[in-house]
């Protein structure tokens, strides 16, 4: 297939986009007193609003003509089917088989996967139910009180972002943290206010061989012996998420405590599998099953909804639309929700890893933007921050807005003055202030003429700047499931516009690769030769800074 920059879909866009650059959003919505309810998508208990974006009906039309051109269809069904999608890696992409909840078979290589998900979950459902019971003792004969979990990458941030989102289903007799960085003062500092008698650690590692995640663990395990004594102590205080059942027994666990998952599992994607024993030991394997419930119940929208009423196609669109024809090149994702602090780093990962490539799948360098810079904070912080540049400055901002409209916290007024300002910066995106706007303003607070001249420029707006609203009933495990899978399909649907591998990271590697060469020049206490002159002497400097 030619280049999809190449095809008539993706030429006809270019030229919409210049048609429709005189078309402010304000004059949109005078012109269709119907356009806050015609650009909307209900679906998994989200209510996507996407009528302050800059489109017309026109606009999606010509989109989802992309997304027939890039064959999204074909592409989506070969993932169900389990195709080897993930090309470079030759491996099938079933993240959807995880949290499967109905009769649709998934397999790799003709064979029916449900079988082994279904009695991993089942070992995962016992496991924490038996420690969240008390039943599951330390060596000392205690119960556990604590948690902690060992992981990078995808084997942390998707457990650590659920477990806060879902913190009012949490327990107050089980904590449930997790160690990611390799600097030693997040565990140190943990470990200061924990007791090893009651401390169960997991260690998420596909390989166990994962360096930060395995000196983490390793540092952990000479604690626990130097609180407990024997080796005996780590088959008590010790499981693992992994594939390499020899490493983890040489580690020390039993591996009858060792949790599997498969090649078929990217770690961005895991978080459904058996890298969620966090999240079921912290809330309880019912509200995990909700989760997955959740997720399943989009998992179908996506699969069997027309693209025109798709939400992740739409949400996917929309983004195409804006990196590659309105020069926008970055998404924040603004939860107004504490508990969800943690999405927009999650975001990402899943966003960034996925579609962070300048390679088609088949190796050919592209002449387009691919995937965005994803950031956020929670709202209403982010609006004291950085929310000045998405207003007035000079960079076009997509904004993704999450709010839940009920909250578990029931402080009188807080939530109403959470959704207001929520639903009042989406506005002010869109329609901005006109210099007659700000001018009448200044006029009403009595400034006199020449104080109006001075600062009419600051306080206008332009406006005109896109934003997209996901309410959610509430953050329950369910929804919640949900909008992680909607989000994941949305990077699907854009990659395979781009004609990316979305599965893949190799950008990751590099960075492995050559970490574990200066850690050799670091443990010899020499430097390698081929080092260029400024590495070399970073390597001296911090041989010298030991001495």
């Amino acid at each position: 297939m030619p280049p999809i920059d190449q095809s008539p879909a993706w030429k006809a866009l270019e030229q919409h986009a210049t048609d429709l650059a005189d078309s402010p959003m304000r004059d949109l919505f005078e012109q269709d007193p119907a356009r806050g309810q015609r650009f909307t998508l209900e679906q998994c208990g989200i209510y996507l609003d996407y009528s302050k974006n800059r489109i017309t009906e026109q606009t999606l039309g010509l989109l989802i003509g992309l997304a027939e051109t890039a064959d999204l269809v074909s592409w989506r069904d070969r993932m169900v089917r389990g195709d080897r999608v993930n090309n470079t890696e030759d491996r099938a992409v079933l993240h959807m088989a995880l949290r499967n909840r109905g009769p649709r078979e998934y397999r790799v290589d003709g064979r029916d996967v449900m079988p082994d998900i279904r009695s991993v979950l089942d070992r995962m459902s016992a496991f924490s139910e038996a420690v969240r019971s008390g039943r599951w003792l330390g060596h000392t004969g205690q119960c556990i009180t604590d948690v902690v979990s060992i992981g990078i990458g995808g084997s942390s941030l998707g457990p650590k972002m659920v477990c806060e989102a879902l913190r009012a289903y949490q327990s107050p007799d089980l904590r449930v943290q997790f160690v990611s960085n390799v600097d030693g003062a997040q565990l140190a500092q943990l470990l200061a206010t924990l007791q090893p008698a009651t401390t169960l650690f997991v260690v998420a590692s596909k390989t166990f061989t994962t360096q930060e995640t395995l000196t983490n663990a390793r540092s952990a395990r000479q604690w626990c012996l130097d609180g407990l004594g024997g080796d005996a102590a780590i088959a008590r205080h010790f499981v693992a998420v992994s594939t390499n059942r020899t490493a983890v027994v040489e580690f020390g666990i039993d591996p009858e405590n060792m949790f599997e998952f498969w090649d078929w599992v990217g770690g961005r994607y895991s978080l459904w599998s058996a890298i969620g024993l966090p999240v079921a030991l912290a809330v309880g394997n019912e509200c995990f099953e909700q989760l997955l419930a959740g997720a399943y119940e989009m998992d179908e929208h996506f699969i069997a909804a027309p693209l025109e009423n798709n939400m992740p196609v739409i949400l996917a669109l929309l983004g195409v639309w804006y990196s590659n024809f309105a020069h926008s090149h970055t998404l924040a994702v603004i939860p107004y929700d504490q508990n969800l602090r943690f999405l927009p780093a999650y975001l990402q990962q899943a966003d960034m890893e996925s579609n962070g490539k300048r390679v088609t799948r088949d190796g050919v360098a592209v002449d387009y933007q691919t995937g965005p810079v994803v950031w956020g904070q929670p709202g209403t912080d982010a609006q004291h921050s950085f929310f000045q540049l998405i207003h007035q400055g000079t960079r076009l901002v997509q904004t993704d807005f999450i709010l839940p409209l009920r909250s578990h916290y029931a402080l009188t007024g807080h939530h109403d003055k959470l959704i207001a300002n929520c639903l009042a910066q989406a506005q002010a995106l869109m329609q901005g202030r006109t210099a007659a706007e700000a001018r009448a303003e200044l006029e009403e607070h009595g400034f006199d003429a020449a104080a109006i001249q001075r600062l009419l420029p600051h306080r206008v707006f332009p406006g005109n700047r896109p934003s997209n609203l996901l309410l959610l009933d509430q953050v329950t495990p369910t929804v919640l499931g949900a909008l992680i899978a909607l989000y994941e399909h949305k990077i699907f649907v854009q990659g395979v516009v781009w004609g990316l591998d979305s599965f893949d990271q190799w950008g990751v590697e590099l960075g492995k690769q050559l970490a574990s060469e200066i850690l050799g020049d670091l443990e010899r206490a020499s430097c390698s030769p081929g080092l260029d002159s400024s590495t070399a002497g970073l390597v001296r400097r911090s041989l010298a800074a030991k001495e």
